[in-house]
């Protein structure tokens, strides 16, 4: 069980790039959990993703070597649903088919890997904590810093285009 959650059903061990995959296999779960459930269910899910992704981290890397290995993707799950968040809040305030916000999805994706992947500033800081924790927070962290480029762009586009 704690393998499935890890790689999120596996996604994980799709190579190349498995964290890049998380966070794609993330947007449709995101996406159906906001169809479901709105964007309170999303902030629910990406409670229950942080929750569980430590434990089952943790489950995965005790006694090894590497504290972070590429399978784990959890984390990115769990990042990425946090930049969709002003698309949920947005879509749901405007009464608004989420999937209109197509150019949101874009930025949100693009962003979260941006971040993640260049561990700037106190993402790097997080990365650097070893244990399932350090795992979880780096991509929180960088899925904050998405989510408030993502408000921004929004905002911009607005405040420009129309």
């Amino acid at each position: 069980m704690t393998h499935l959650i890890a790689t999120f059903f596996y996604v994980g061990h799709i190579r190349p790039a498995p964290g890049t995959w998380g966070s794609l296999a993330a947007l449709p779960a995101g996406w159906a959990i906001y169809a479901l459930f709105g964007p309170w269910g999303l902030i629910a899910g990406i409670v229950l993703s942080y929750v569980l992704g430590v434990w089952a981290t943790g489950v995965e890397t005790k006694g090894k070597v590497n504290h972070d290995p590429s399978e784990i993707v959890i984390d990115e799950v769990c990042g990425q649903w946090i930049a969709l968040l002003p698309l949920a809040f947005g879509a749901a305030r405007q009464d608004v088919d989420i999937l209109l916000l197509w150019p949101g999805w874009v930025a949100a994706f693009a962003l979260f890997r941006l971040f993640d992947i260049t561990k700037w500033g106190p993402i790097g800081w997080a990365d650097r904590i070893h244990g399932p924790t350090g795992v979880m927070l780096d991509d929180v962290i960088a899925g904050i810093f998405a989510a408030i480029g993502v408000a921004a762009l929004a905002a911009l586009y607005h405040i420009v285009l129309i």
